[in-house]
């Protein structure tokens, strides 16, 4: 009747405590507010808002480009680069930290065997004349305890782990957006090289029969040797230009073969002359950023987790609570061991509360509050730096469009010019100095206008990477994160 009193009295306490559970200190969390501006300032005039059937930025936002070899090299990163794959084991860590702190909401329970065969002194203090000096002592013991989430010091350190867990998905599909624009930039500033040098090697052309003209010329008794040796210098100037580029070339071409994880050795890309403008990309409004950036979302997840730590630092002071119980099996004999006298059986409750710290909870505690007003700070700093960065492209891609058709007219201007001279030149009114100045000014023209376009696709890239590339917070990992796999793109 006692056992049976004892052990009531003992469940009641655990279902109290159970109840006590639903409680959590610390504060709940909401994300502060930050200045979002109805509009972005930069947006060049007769762009158009994206309509919801505007196929742009819809996950494999490079296929914007129209580019099928760019397509195919995007794809191969998420295959076969090697920082992609470690952020992945990266958020894999983190997911299997959520599930190792879910496991204290649960009992543990440790079970165990051991036999020992026993020989007392005889000699030993207060010994019983009646009592064995030796005997056999066989234990199966099992040993259970819990420690009930009273105060909800368990429930912040998951809601902690789970929100860092999914700060480093978010982190992952940075590092994926980061990757995915550097490749797009290398490509084009490689494709840039390839009609930089395509058009050198078209000069060089140009070049070779304005040489041969002053060749006939001097032969003729028209001109003078300068003239021959202008034209040879500028020739050779333009060649040596030329093979300068296959070097930059080379090195961006090597650079992509890093990003896909292959061999700078084993890998090479066909020349493509940069030639197609870059397309138009509605920025959308800035209320949108906030959920569509992945860096946004990361530091935003760790303010959460900031939050919750506070929590767990606020629950140390209260009382720790504790279930424990013991039971199994105890005999002389193993034939003995599993029946009912050998059974014993015992159960307890306890709680600590830590008296006198000299100060160490309120400094966690304030540590914990600190840390969370810098998490804030870094959200709202990274919240503008992404208006910053939106801004900044779409200035670029406006003044670029206007730069790109001004500098049209300069590069037609200056063939018209080297026309006109080597009309003058052959017509014996000039020197061959005004020719080569004519050629100068205009193969300059026509590597600027190639340099625009080339700052035109990067400031497209950019942007798309401004704006988050496609990407949703709607996408991060919620209530599957202590699971087996996440597949994230």
């Amino acid at each position: 009747m006692s056992l049976s009193f004892s052990a009531g009295r003992l469940l009641l306490a655990g279902f109290g405590l159970l109840f006590l559970g639903g409680c959590a200190v610390g504060p709940r969390y909401s994300r502060p507010s930050t200045p979002v501006p109805p509009a972005f300032k930069e947006v060049p005039q007769g762009w158009k808002p994206a309509q919801p059937a505007d196929q742009v930025l819809r996950g494999k936002w490079w296929e914007i480009f129209q580019d099928p070899q760019l397509n195919t090299l995007e794809e191969q990163i998420n295959v076969s680069n090697q920082t992609l794959k470690a952020a992945q084991a990266q958020f894999a860590q983190a997911r299997a930290l959520v599930r190792f702190a879910r496991a204290d909401r649960f009992p543990t329970a440790t079970a165990g065997f051991s036999a020992a065969e026993i020989r007392q002194a005889q000699n030993r203090p207060v010994r019983s004349l009646t009592s064995k000096t030796s005997y056999t002592d066989i234990v199966l013991p099992v040993d259970v305890s819990y420690e009930p989430d009273v105060w909800g010091r368990v429930r912040r350190t998951v809601e902690a782990a789970r929100a860092e867990a999914q700060a480093t998905a978010a982190d992952l599909e940075s590092v994926n957006l980061s990757l995915h624009s550097e490749l797009a930039l290398n490509y084009f500033q490689m494709r840039s090289f390839d009609a930089e040098e395509q058009l050198l090697k078209s000069n060089v052309t140009a070049f070779e029969k304005a040489l041969a003209l002053t060749q006939n010329r001097y032969k003729g008794g028209v001109s003078s040797a300068v003239d021959v040796a202008q034209a040879q210098t500028q020739l050779e100037t333009t060649r040596a230009q030329a093979l300068d580029l296959e070097i930059q070339r080379a090195q961006f071409e090597h650079a992509i073969a890093v990003l896909l994880g292959q061999p700078a050795s084993a890998f090479s890309l066909p020349v493509l002359p940069l030639s197609a403008p870059p397309p138009a990309i509605p920025p959308g409004l800035p209320s949108d950023l906030l959920e569509r950036r992945p860096d946004i979302a990361a530091t935003e997840r760790r303010m959460a987790a900031a939050n919750a730590t506070i929590g767990v630092a606020r629950a140390a002071y209260f009382p720790a609570v504790a279930l424990s119980g013991t039971g199994g099996f105890e005999s002389t004999k193993l034939t003995t061991l599993l029946q009912g006298p050998s059974g014993f059986l015992s159960a307890g409750i306890s709680a600590t509360v830590t008296a006198f710290d000299v100060g160490r909870r309120r400094a966690l505690n304030e540590q914990a509050r600190a840390a969370y007003e810098q998490t804030v700070a870094n959200y709202r700093e990274t919240v503008l730096g992404a208006f910053q960065e939106v801004e900044d492209n779409l200035a670029a891609l406006r003044v670029l469009d206007d730069e790109s058709k001004t500098q049209d007219g300069a590069v037609a201007a200056a063939k018209h010019s080297l026309d006109l001279s080597v009309n003058r030149y052959k017509g014996g009114v000039v020197s061959y100095l005004e020719v080569l100045t004519a050629q100068s000014t205009a193969l300059a023209n026509q590597r600027v206008a190639v340099d625009i376009l080339r700052r035109r696709m990067s400031a497209s890239v950019l942007l798309i990477k401004a704006l988050g590339g496609g990407w949703n917070v709607n996408t991060l990992p919620s209530a599957n994160l202590a699971g087996p796999a996440w597949n994230g793109q």
